[in-house]
């Protein structure tokens, strides 16, 4: 039977196939073959996997994109034939007003008959904001912080972003109207929504006119926020008449790559239509519950993104940490059992770690005198766990953002 170390580099070598799928170069690329662009292009770029899309664009446009502006996050730029401006992640800072600032300067720029190629991926919520008049930076932070640590999803936190923003929920396509443009998209959204990817800048949404539940019960200040900002334009409004919405990569394309992946080492897969979502700690048991119970030799491959409700000081690690210390307990002793999960863009909240591999030993590795694994996980601090157990995972950037992947397989 192969050692556990075998089977480790098995699941890293298939959580590397279903990356590849989903690379922005790659996904870029296809679509402008199958879909060729003939006038001069201006490129907008923006979100985690801004570099790696628009490396596509070049690969098929070459000097037919006239000029370009990419924003990504900090440690994710790169050196490309226009500036690559680099702001803050997960949490806003001045160089996501900087980037606002210089993207609608570059939009003031593009002739009013000019064809505008966007590449949109997870991120640009953070990374592009325009606030209006009376609104302020830390006041963005403090907002931020409050979605950050309520253990809210997706469709919550960008509820409420919309509102206080002059870019996000359709307000760029204001800003770019009357251009044509064509808008490439990474989904990180659990329905592949386009109003949700990146606060949806280029996408109408009726709701924000709307009375929301979230701001509804959303501390004073955040209500404060919105009461500032211009109303959102509406659905039948000719802003989007020109632009043409694509989504080219998404979490289904991801886990069905890692599943084709899977024979190659002797598995057998199991591609599990569920969005794993909610409360880590519960899911973390569940999935684990779910491999202890399976057969022997089969690869479960689950995609989608838990909450993580954060103590008033956290320690280090993010969800796919917290979820995959939360399975290693429940699979405490069972070392034919082994356990990932990774945020499908490198990154698993603050710090450089992506997400962990766990096995049925990680609990008895990273204990010590000063470390427990449940103290860890109810502190928010799984990483400090992980690391100790030798189980963290890091990929560095990957060109892509389609939510977070798991995989469990037991020998």
């Amino acid at each position: 039977m192969p050692s556990a170390d075998i089977h480790r580099r098995n699941l890293l070598a298939i959580l590397q196939a279903a990356l590849t799928r989903v690379n922005g170069r790659g996904c870029v690329q296809c679509y402008l073959q199958a879909h060729p662009q003939t006038t001069p292009i201006y490129l907008i770029a923006m979100g985690k996997a801004a570099v790696a899309m628009s490396r596509g664009a070049i690969d098929v446009l070459g000097d037919r994109i006239h000029n370009g502006l990419v924003i990504t996050k900090h440690g994710h730029g790169e050196t490309l034939p226009w500036p690559c401006l680099t702001a803050g992640h997960p949490l806003p800072d001045a160089t996501s007003l900087s980037a606002g600032d210089e993207l609608l300067r570059f939009i003031s720029r593009i002739p009013v008959d000019g064809r505008v190629l966007v590449l949109l991926s997870g991120g640009t919520s953070a990374l592009v904001e325009r606030l209006p008049n009376g609104v302020v930076l830390e006041q963005l932070q403090a907002l931020n912080h409050w979605l950050l640590g309520a253990g809210f999803d997706i469709h919550a936190c960008n509820d409420v972003r919309k509102r206080v923003s002059l870019i996000k929920g359709g307000r760029l396509a204001s800003l770019l109207a009357p251009r044509s443009v064509l808008c490439l998209t990474i989904s990180d959204a659990p329905d592949n929504d386009p109003r949700v990817v990146g606060s949806g800048p280029l996408v109408a949404d009726s709701r924000l006119n709307t009375s929301s539940k979230f701001v509804a019960n959303a501390p004073d200040f955040v209500r404060e926020l919105i009461d500032k900002v211009p109303p959102a334009p509406g659905v039948n409004d000719p802003a989007f008449e020109a632009i043409e919405t694509v989504i080219v990569a998404t979490l289904d394309d991801a886990k069905h790559a890692a599943a084709e992946a899977v024979t190659s080492y002797g598995y057998r897969p199991i591609v599990e239509p569920e969005f794993v979502s909610g409360d880590v700690c519960a899911a973390g048991t569940r999935l684990a519950r779910t491999l202890c119970n399976g057969e022997s030799g089969v690869l479960h491959v689950w995609g989608g993104e838990t909450q993580v409700v954060l103590p008033p000081d956290p320690g280090r690690g993010g969800r796919n940490q917290s979820l995959a210390l939360a399975a290693a307990i429940a699979l405490a002793g069972h070392d034919d059992i082994f356990f990932l999960a990774a945020g499908t863009d490198g990154t698993d909240g603050p710090g450089d770690d992506a997400g962990a591999l766990v096995d049925g030993a990680t609990v008895v590795r990273g204990k010590s005198n000063t470390l427990d694994a449940m103290t860890a996980l109810q502190r928010a601090d799984a990483g400090s766990f992980l690391q100790a157990s030798g189980d963290l995972l890091r990929t560095g950037p990957t060109g892509t953002n389609v939510m977070d992947i798991m995989m469990g397989l037991k020998v």
